[in-house]
């Protein structure tokens, strides 16, 4: 698990405008790995996993709630959620085996998480990940 953790730590925290991120395993709808402090709760990884498995137009209409907020949906469709609250986000980005959860703050550029997000996405989508 240590080079999955190092691909979230390098690759996305790596930035500068990726607070914290984590990695989900859809089938067992458990929490892989995750960067240093961020605590996924289960119900947390319920809402991700839900937010993918029913209709993506239902996350986008309803929000999401995660980590104790309310985030207004912005974009869903079947790979990607982006959530935002106030000055703070989430972006979930679905590959065949997990979900790729990042988060920015207030100071961060939203558009950096997002594109490092798909970035990541995208490499372990070719790898058969």
């Amino acid at each position: 698990m240590s080079h999955l953790q190092n691909l979230l730590l390098d690759s996305l925290l790596g930035t500068k405008h990726v607070d914290s991120a984590a990695l989900i395993q859809l089938q067992e709808r458990s929490l892989c790995v995750a960067s240093p402090g961020f605590t996924v709760m289960p119900s947390d990884v319920r809402t991700l996993v839900n937010g993918f498995a029913k209709n993506p137009l239902q996350a986008r209409r309803e929000g999401l709630y995660f980590m104790d907020k309310d985030y207004k949906c912005v974009r869903a469709d079947e790979y990607s959620l982006y959530a935002k609250n106030e000055n703070t986000g989430v972006i979930v980005v679905k590959t065949g085996l997990y979900l790729l959860v990042a988060t920015y703050t207030e100071g961060m550029y939203p558009s950096v998480c997002v594109e490092a997000t798909e970035k990541l996405g995208e490499y372990l989508r070719r790898k058969g990940n």
